[in-house]
């Protein structure tokens, strides 16, 4: 049984993106069937993040040859821990929204319908400050659904610290291959809503790569550092 070490990984970002084409042609109309079941899984209430975790439980078993279903998008297995993101995101996002539920009634109080410059300097700011802080927390959790759905990571904290720990120093080249993939995954709606059936497969098969890839690197020193010791 593996550990739950981590450490800094190589982003290898052309890698990624080359391998995640080669893979979507290996098995075309059926990743796009899985992609469809996702879309239909993500009607169901905290569902979402579910099956895009099992989206790569099945990338993981069309890239090493094995006998693979899109029936297994819903599979709930890994339903707690991505419940538990999803939850921990909402109460995030009610947090962030406090400051603007104690001063926008205060305003109202104090000028009436005039909204002062000083507020409205404020917001400007707030916002900034959120959108940043959004970024951040997203870039630095990059691999908690690699984690919980590849290595089966099930405690949050303890992929979330596992995941600060792999992004360290590759922090801009994980935001280049985000605006990268997601400008080519959004380039579908702008096919008549069409493509996107084409290009957010893409986006999923990139993001097994990456995850895949630091999966391996953190592993393959565990395996090391386990060989080492048995020779003592």
């Amino acid at each position: 049984m593996m550990n739950n070490k981590a450490k800094p990984v190589e982003f290898k970002l052309n890698e990624y993106l080359s391998k995640g084409l080669e893979l979507l042609k290996k098995d075309f109309g059926n990743f796009i069937v899985a992609y469809i079941l996702c879309m239909i899984m993500s009607i169901i209430p905290f569902c979402g993040l579910l099956a895009m975790g099992n989206f790569y439980k099945y990338c993981r078993k069309i890239n090493k040859g094995e006998q693979a279903s899109v029936g297994e998008i819903f599979n709930f297995d890994d339903f707690l821990p991505y419940f538990i993101v999803q939850l921990i995101i909402i109460g995030g996002v009610f947090a962030l929204y406090i400051p603007m539920f104690i001063f926008i009634p205060f305003t109202s109080v104090v000028d009436g319908d005039a909204v002062p410059p000083a507020f409205g300097l404020f917001m400007v700011l707030y916002i900034f400050l959120i959108v940043i802080a959004v970024f951040i927390v997203a870039l630095l959790g990059f691999y908690i659904p690699g984690l919980i759905s590849l290595k089966k990571v099930n405690d949050i904290k303890t992929a979330w610290i596992m995941s600060r720990i792999m992004t360290k120093n590759n922090l801009l080249t994980i935001f280049l291959f985000a605006i990268i993939v997601g400008f080519l995954s959004q380039i579908g709606i702008l096919l008549c809503g069409i493509g996107i059936l084409i290009t957010m497969p893409y986006f999923y098969t990139t993001h097994y790569f990456a995850f895949e890839d630091a999966i391996q690197q953190i592993e393959y020193d565990e395996i090391k550092e386990i060989g080492t010791k048995n020779e003592f």
